[in-house]
C-alpha cells in the first residue's frame, strides 16, 4: 500500500470529496484506486473561520510501483510502513517461576497482556480493587468526603488514567509502532474505532471501565492471574537478585522476574524500594492549579464562527510561557467539557486532576496550569535524597487540605482575585465542578512564592493567545501536584534495575512515561525484556 499525507479538505466536506482529492493529487483514474483507508485525521483550526481536516491515507492501488516512480522524492507519497506488532519471544515449555507484575494500571495491564499472549502466564498483584468496586469507593470521596486509602483515583484496576480524559496520544518516539498495538487492543476491548485515526484520540472514564474489564478477562483466559487487594510490602533480594515479593499479610511469593508498574503515587512502595537499596533518584515534575473556563469561551477562541461544530467537538489548547523568574509554566492534561476531580490517595491531603467523559459535554473546560520544579527546589526547602520530591508534594497537598477546610473540599479562587492578590469571597459565572465541594480562599500561600508569581504572569500571557483566559470569573482550584512521578527508578539497556537483577521498573511511577499511551507502550517494552530474559533461562527447554 501507499501512504499519502498532508491532504487537506474543508471541515464538513462530503465523503466523496476525499476520493476525488486523492485522484487529483496522484493523477489517477477512478479505476486505479482499489481501496482507501484513513490512517490519520487532524483538524487544523489556525484559520478560525475556515478550519480544515488534514488527512494521512493508506491507499491500495492497481499499480503502486508506477505511482511511486511518478513521485520520486515526494515526502508525502511513500510506501505504507508495516505497523503489525511482532512478539519478541514466546514462553519456553518449562519455566520454573512465572513473572510477576506489580500494579494494574496501563503499564501493568499491557505488560501482563503481552506476557499472557506469549504464554508466560503472569501473576499480577494490585493493591486496589476491581475497577467497578474502585469506582464506588472513589464516589465516596467525591460525594461523602470519605477517602479509601487503598481504593481511589490513584489505586486500583486501571490506574490513575481510569479517572481522566482517557487521552490516547503521546509525543514519545515510537519507531516500532507499539502505540498502534495499544490502540488496536483498546478497540478490541470496546473502544470506538476512530481512536485508530483521529489525531488526539480519547475514550473517557465510562468506556475505560468496561474496556479494562475485558482486557483483564483476556489475560485470565490466557493463563494469567490477577489478585486484587494485594499490596506488596517488601522484596527479598539476595546478592543483587530479586528472589521473592512479600505481601502485606506476610505471604511470600517466589519471583525472579518482577515488573514494577507502580504508578506515580505509590509512595509507601517507593519508600520500601529505597530502604531495600534499589537505585533511584529524585527528578523534576510540576505543581500548580486547575483552571476552569466556560467551554464555550475556549471553543470561540479556537474555532471562531465554527465553534460548536460537532465535527470539531469541544476545543482544547496547549500553552507554554517562560516566566521572568526563569520558571516554565504550561497547561497540563487539558480536559475539554470535563470536570476537576479529587485525586488524593493519602489522608490529610487535597490533590486535583482533570477528567472528561467521551462526549466532553460538560459546561466547563479545565486544565492544569503548572510550574516546573526540580531537585534543587527540594533541597532549598531542606529536603534531599531520592524521596525529596515526595516530601515536597506532601507539604503542598497538606496545605491545600487546610485551606480547603480540612474535609477534602478544595481551596478555590477566582482568577481576577488571584491576579489582584486578594481572597475570593464569592463565586462568579464559572461554577466549580470539583466534588465533594470547594472553599473560597486566597491561593497565594498554596504553592511556593516563585510558582505563584510565575502562574500570575502566565495567565496574563495566555490571555493574549486565548482571549478571555484571564477572565475574572474563571476559577483556580488547588492543588495539582501529581503531574508525573517525583522520582525515577533507573534501569539499564536490558530493562532491569541498574543494581537489582530481575527487577524491571516500568511506566509512569518509574519515571518512564507520562500518560496512558506512553505507560502502556513502556509496559509492552518491559514485558518484552522479561520475555527475552526468560527465553534464555538456564532451566528452560
Amino acid at each position: 500500500m501507499i501512504r499519502l499525507t498532508e491532504l487537506r479538505l474543508p471541515v464538513g466536506h462530503p465523503p466523496e470529496d476525499l476520493t476525488a482529492a486523492v485522484l487529483q493529487r496522484l493523477k489517477l483514474a477512478p479505476t486505479d484506486l482499489v481501496r482507501l483507508h484513513i490512517h490519520k485525521r487532524s483538524p487544523d483550526a489556525r484559520k478560525k473561520n475556515a478550519p480544515q481536516f488534514v488527512y494521512g491515507l493508506d491507499l491500495e492501488l492497481a499499480d503502486e510501483a508506477a505511482v511511486l516512480a511518478r513521485f520520486p522524492g515526494d515526502t508525502q507519497v511513500k510506501p505504507t510502513p508495516d505497523m503489525d506488532y511482532q512478539f519478541a519471544a514466546r514462553a519456553p515449555a518449562n519455566l520454573p517461576l512465572r513473572p510477576v507484575v506489580i500494579g494494574f494500571g496501563p503499564a501493568g495491564i499491557f505488560a501482563a497482556l503481552i506476557l499472557a499472549q506469549t504464554g508466560f502466564r503472569p501473576l499480577v498483584l494490585e493493591r486496589g480493587k476491581k475497577v467497578r468496586e474502585r469506582t464506588k469507593d472513589t464516589w465516596d470521596l467525591w460525594r461523602k468526603h470519605t477517602l479509601h486509602p487503598e481504593s481511589n483515583v490513584q489505586f486500583g484496576e486501571g490506574g490513575a488514567g481510569t479517572f481522566s480524559d482517557g487521552k490516547l496520544y503521546t509525543q514519545i518516539k515510537d519507531p516500532r509502532h507499539l502505540g498502534r498495538k495499544v490502540l488496536t487492543e483498546f478497540v478490541k476491548a470496546g473502544a470506538p474505532e476512530e481512536i485508530l485515526y483521529v489525531s488526539k484520540p480519547h475514550i473517557g472514564t465510562f468506556r475505560l471501565v468496561g474496556m479494562v474489564e475485558k482486557m483483564r478477562a483476556e489475560i485470565e483466559a490466557l493463563g494469567g492471574e490477577i489478585r486484587f487487594n494485594t499490596r506488596v510490602d517488601d522484596l527479598v533480594i539476595e546478592a543483587g537478585q530479586v528472589r521473592s515479593v512479600v505481601l502485606a499479610d506476610g505471604t511470600e511469593i517466589r519471583a525472579e522476574q518482577v515488573i514494577l508498574a507502580l504508578g506515580h503515587s505509590a509512595r509507601d512502595t517507593f519508600e520500601m524500594l529505597h530502604a531495600r537499596g534499589v537505585f533511584m533518584a529524585a527528578k523534576p515534575f510540576s505543581v500548580g492549579f486547575r483552571i476552569e473556563h466556560p467551554q464555550s469561551l475556549i471553543d470561540r477562541a479556537r474555532f471562531g464562527k465554527q465553534a460548536g461544530n460537532p465535527l470539531l467537538g469541544a476545543a482544547d489548547y496547549k500553552l507554554v510561557h517562560h516566566a521572568m523568574n526563569g520558571r516554565a509554566v504550561y497547561s497540563f492534561c487539558m480536559c475539554p467539557g470535563g470536570q476537576v476531580v479529587a485525586a488524593t490517595s493519602e489522608p490529610g491531603c487535597v490533590v486535583t486532576n482533570g477528567m472528561s467523559q467521551y462526549s466532553r459535554a460538560e459546561r466547563n473546560a479545565n486544565a492544569g496550569i503548572v510550574v516546573g520544579v526540580t531537585p534543587a527546589d527540594f533541597a532549598a526547602s531542606g529536603r534531599s535524597g531520592p524521596l525529596a520530591g515526595i516530601a515536597f508534594q506532601r507539604q503542598w497537598e497538606a496545605r491545600a487540605f487546610l485551606l480547603g477546610g480540612g474535609n477534602y473540599d478544595a481551596p478555590v479562587q477566582r482568577v481576577g482575585d488571584f491576579l489582584a492578590g486578594r481572597p475570593s469571597t464569592a463565586l462568579g459565572a464559572v461554577i466549580p465542578s470539583y466534588q465533594p465541594g470547594v472553599k473560597l480562599t486566597d491561593l497565594s500561600t498554596a504553592l511556593p512564592d516563585y510558582a505563584i508569581a510565575a502562574i500570575r504572569e502566565a495567565i496574563l500571557a495566555f490571555d493574549k493567545k486565548i482571549p478571555g483566559f484571564a477572565m475574572a470569573d474563571a476559577l483556580l482550584t488547588g492543588v495539582e501536584t501529581r503531574t508525573s512521578s517525583p522520582l525515577s527508578i533507573t534501569r539499564g539497556a536490558d530493562g532491569q534495575s541498574v543494581n537489582i537483577r530481575g527487577l524491571y521498573p516500568a511506566g509512569e511511577g518509574a519515571g518512564y512515561a507520562g500518560g496512558i499511551l506512553s505507560a502502556a507502550v513502556d509496559g509492552i517494552e518491559m514485558a518484552e525484556a522479561v520475555a527475552r530474559s526468560l527465553r534464555r533461562h538456564p532451566d528452560s527447554v
